[in-house]
């Protein structure tokens, strides 16, 4: 599929503007085609070549994606620098940030898409480091079905956000609809969010009966899905293979029209 790419620039409760890149497929002959939505929570540094490689990919598979850069509380838009001021610039900001305008931001993403002509009526998120914390945290709002997080950072800390009030992990693990799934991939090099971290995450989540799948990739490290300035952890197979994980949740989730969701409830059987 060819892909169309713009943005639109939508007004925040902080007298601020939220920059929301949309990127598009396009099908020759079919200019009123609907397609699923899907929410791109960037890292650190907003909206750079990465993230909107990442979103091009998935736009490919016939989705209509909203990446927002996050930071307009003090920044413009556009991309921080893969350098020492951009990381310092972007960890200052991901704290210094309400926990409410993040959620503020979800919702002008998710009311967005609901208003685009090419949007279909279902909605997916994913994102790495802070963008999958932001993807997990997404899901409480119940306009979205389900959520693939990368290696989402200070979820298991509870350090997001300005005021020390980071309540993700309690508020999805107990808030969750029954029809909401996530994916959580991590590599197990990861040094951002640490066994114990993975362990709290994954406990939490099995004591509220949330859906979820939970993947450990062996030697993975953070920020291996990013192509560009990973310093030098960047794993191109690795990345195709979690992608295949994303991409069946978005396939069953989103494009399949299921019904109405009945829990099963039965015990398993231990077969041999």
């Amino acid at each position: 599929m060819l892909i169309t790419e713009t943005f639109e620039d939508v007004k925040t409760s902080y007298g601020t503007s939220l920059r929301i890149y949309i990127f598009t497929p396009k099908i020759h002959g079919y200019p009123h085609a609907k397609f699923p939505g899907v929410l791109l929570y960037s890292e650190i540094y907003q909206v750079t070549g990465p993230v909107r490689r990442f979103a091009k990919k998935i736009a490919s598979r016939g989705y209509v994606v909203a990446a927002p850069d996050i930071y307009h509380n003090f920044v413009a838009p556009g991309p921080l620098a893969y350098d020492a001021k951009g990381t310092e610039d972007g960890n200052e900001y991901k704290i210094k940030k309400p926990i409410e305008s993040y959620d503020e931001d979800n919702r002008l993403c998710v009311d967005l898409l609901y208003r685009l002509p090419q949007f279909g009526g279902r909605i997916g998120a994913t994102g790495m480091c802070l963008g999958g914390h932001l993807a997990f945290r997404s899901l409480l709002d119940k306009r979205v079905t389900c959520a693939t997080c990368f290696f989402p950072t200070d979820v298991h800390s509870k350090t997001l956000g300005l005021g020390k009030n980071d309540d993700t992990l309690q508020r999805v693990s107990q808030e969750v609809d029954t029809d909401q799934e996530l994916v959580l991939i991590f590599g197990t090099w990861d040094t951002h969010v640490p066994p114990e971290g993975r362990d709290l995450i994954r406990d939490e989540l099995r004591k509220y009966g949330v859906a979820f799948s939970f993947l450990e990739v062996h030697a993975a490290q953070h920020a291996f899905v990013r192509d560009e300035s990973s310093k030098g952890r960047y794993d191109s197979e690795v990345t195709n293979s979690c992608l295949g994980f994303l991409f069946e949740q978005f396939t069953r989730k989103l494009n399949l029209t299921l019904g109405e969701f009945v829990p099963e409830g039965k015990e398993l059987k231990h077969v041999c």
